[in-house]
């Protein structure tokens, strides 16, 4: 009797931990369903939202429960795409993001209007309203597109920048037209809301970052860091509702101010996108699917008739804003597609809009009956639209970012076949071990799933004590480390008399082709341990060798400071360190800062025509006046020093008094020594230039630095 009387016998549902139990089984199973049959998981969980809502099988109602977490699934979406965003592209794509927010804005609301005034026969501020909603989107493929691994892609951060263009627009229009049946449009009312959205953007931009890297910087603690990240977003969603504009602007200024803080590769930004796409995100798409009401199709004439005409028309405004884009800036058919899928999804700003209109009432009838600025035909019409424009975007955003994806891909797998990229990661300090392990998943490249090794290494005569203990615990913290952003680790347990000996070894064992070794955190680095390093390691073995003492979190680093001796450019293993630096600036989205020769910017710009990365350069020439940049470095600095090995084309003496000075005048900063890999390191060196598979990259640099010889021959003749 007991259990029968736990039991629902009557629908809804009303016990929380089945009803709970319902959305747990469609969010696991729908995606694991639909994958079969290749619809996207999204779309799927809008209909299942459907079916177990209260215009299906009713199951569940629409409560005050599902609509929380639901508006935390939305914030998550816009929060993530301004955390997400590649800064840099965003600057550099301001004014197309500009270009198309004024398409997609324009054209719905001139679209939206002329159907609205001459077919559909409404008043003019009931069509102005029903353009705006034309004119919003919700990013609902986002999601989808971000799992795809194009967020990055160009035409991703041109609509993301393009949506908080039009959808701020479409939301002032909203707050005007209210305001102009509530009598509150006046000067004081202009003045008011400029003034509030003003405070507001600058109180998110400008504040949330010193608030976040004062944070991030007393604060390690994982939990403590995600709830804070979650409650940044909700604060800034508040602050947006007060300013007088929609929560989702909020939240997606906040990922924007957050962006720099929380580098893309660490475990702060997995636990982030993986709770948004476990538990919040669905959630929404859930919520959104229990508005959809099938029984509209059978009402009347009228709904149907207005349904279908905003369903065209919103659908065809976009299409058509996605296609002026792709024209305007000559950009791929599956560019286009993605543009088009991303801004034609209707939902979150479209049903505050409607919800707010059809509550309006703006007269009576002769019986009575409230006229609404939004009649129930446009509601019902609105929800109808909210479910093809989200079926017809996950399509077409799906189709368009495997495509592109598909074809990175390719374009990586040629890369593997040249150069298989091996990272060993020398750990003995539990201290350290969380900063080696995070830079060398920063420095790597992104097809680089299967090359990353921790090696501890145990005196020979110190077998079955606790140092043998102390390794084993320190290579497990190692993994635990790497698998929480979701990277793998191989660790290795090395038992040698010689530390140096135990390096090399292995080195030669797995082809090492990068080294990172760590100093400690509160200790300066020795002359002794350069000395070491340099006639041990250094002298062995020949990996792009890191060194890197860490002072904060790499994520709280705003620029990184390289300087780079003369006649770097020609050493064999330039592009190599240099490609590592570059996967840092990605991966962290801080400042890149050159003090080089003229002839370094040249090679640097000859490397990267492909994938260009912004940096600022000064010039540097003379190892003598290292302290004289003194003034130019800032806290916050990330000091990336390039040295050599003795005898070496970019070799200088200078390069001695660096741990002096590093000790002297540098030790409140966080720096990273680079020794590039340099032939002649050892007889057996670690590249095997006999072998065709990997001589093949090493011929295209010999190549490419005879271009590069030659463009400085044309640039400094007398040189």
């Amino acid at each position: 009797m007991i259990a029968l009387s736990i039991v629902e016998t009557t629908l809804p549902f009303t016990n929380p931990v089945l009803k709970f139990l319902l959305i747990l089984v469609i969010i696991l199973f729908t995606p694991i369903l639909l994958n079969k049959i290749k619809i996207p998981a999204l779309l799927g969980l809008i209909i299942a939202g459907a079916v177990v809502g209260p215009n299906g099988f009713n199951l569940m109602e629409r409560d005050s429960g599902i609509i929380l977490s639901g508006t935390a699934g939305l914030l998550y979406i816009m929060f993530l795409a301004g955390l997400e965003m590649d800064l840099v592209d965003f600057k550099k794509n301001s004014k197309k993001s500009l270009v198309f927010g004024l398409y997609t804005f324009i054209i719905p609301m001139v679209l939206g209007m002329v159907v609205s005034l001459y077919i559909l026969k409404f008043s003019i501020p009931t069509s102005i309203l029903l353009a705006s909603m034309f004119a919003s989107h919700t990013l609902i493929a986002y999601p989808l597109v971000s799992k795809l691994g194009v967020a990055k892609n160009r035409a991703v951060n041109i609509t993301v920048g393009g949506t908080l263009i039009t959808d701020t627009l479409a939301l002032l229009v909203l707050a005007v037209i209210v305001g102009m049946h509530t009598g509150e449009v006046n000067v004081a009312f202009w003045v008011k809301l400029s003034v509030s959205i003003l405070l507001f953007g600058a109180t998110v931009i400008l504040l949330f970052p010193i608030i976040g890297r004062w944070f991030f910087k007393r604060f390690h603690d994982n939990i403590s860091q995600y709830i804070f990240v979650l409650m940044m977003v909700f604060l800034g969603a508040f602050l947006a509702e007060i300013a007088g504009i929609e929560a989702i602007i909020g939240a997606f200024l906040t990922g924007l101010a957050l962006n720099r803080l929380i580098l893309r590769t660490s475990p702060l930004m997995n636990r982030i996108e993986f709770v948004g796409n476990a538990i919040f995100i669905p959630f929404f798409l859930i919520g959104v699917g229990m508005l959809v009401d099938y029984r509209v199709f059978f009402k009347d004439w009228e709904t149907i008739k207005v349904a279908a005409i905003m369903i065209i028309v919103a659908t065809s405004a976009k299409f058509i804003a996605a296609w002026l884009t792709q024209k305007t800036f000559n950009f791929s058919v599956d560019e286009r597609r993605l543009i088009f899928g991303l801004s034609n999804a209707q939902a979150a700003a479209t049903l505050a809009a409607v919800l707010i209109g059809y509550n309006l009432i703006i007269g009576e009838t002769p019986t009575g009956e409230p006229i609404r600025l939004l009649n129930e035909s446009i509601l019902n019409g609105t929800i109808l639209m909210i479910l093809f424009t989200c079926t017809i975007a996950s399509f077409v955003a799906q189709k368009g970012g495997k495509n592109i994806a598909l074809l990175e891909t390719s374009d990586a797998a040629a890369y593997d076949e040249e150069y298989i990229e091996n990272i060993l990661i020398p750990i003995n300090n539990s201290d350290t071990t969380d900063d080696l392990i995070n830079l060398g998943i920063i420095a790597k490249s992104k097809n680089n799933t299967n090359g990353l090794y921790a090696l501890s290494i145990v005196d020979d005569y110190e077998m079955g004590s606790s140092a043998d203990k102390h390794a084993r615990k320190i290579l497990e913290h190692a993994t635990v480390t790497a698998s929480a952003t979701d990277n793998t680790i191989h660790t290795l347990l090395r038992y040698d008399i010689n530390i140096v000996n135990g390096i090399s070894s292995v080195a030669k064992e797995h082809k090492i082709t990068d080294l990172i070794l760590g100093l400690h955190i509160k200790k300066g680095l020795s002359d002794s341990f350069l000395g070491n390093l340099t006639e041990g390691i250094l002298s062995k073995c020949n990996p792009t060798t890191l060194i890197y003492k860490s002072h904060q979190p790499f994520g709280t680093i705003k620029r990184h400071v390289i300087i780079v001796p003369a006649h770097a450019e020609k050493e064999i293993g330039f592009p190599f360190w240099l490609t590592k630096v570059w996967n840092i600036a990605k991966n962290s989205s801080a400042k890149l800062i050159f003090f080089a020769t003229k002839e370094t910017k040249i090679a640097v710009d000859a490397l990267q025509v492909k994938n260009p990365i912004a940096y600022e350069f000064k010039e540097f020439k003379d190892w003598n006046t290292f302290l004289e940049l003194k003034s130019e470095f800032q806290k916050d600095d990330n000091l990336v020093i390039v040295l050599s090995r003795k005898d070496k084309p970019s070799y200088d003496s200078n390069m001695s008094k660096i741990p002096s000075y590093l000790n002297k005048y540098f030790n409140a900063m966080s720096y990273l020594l680079v020794y590039p890999m340099q032939v002649g390191a050892n007889e057996s060196s670690q590249i095997d230039l006999t072998n065709p598979t990997l001589k093949e990259p090493f011929d295209k640099i010999d190549e490419l630095g005879q271009t590069i010889a030659k463009i400085l021959k044309r640039k400094h003749p007398k040189n």
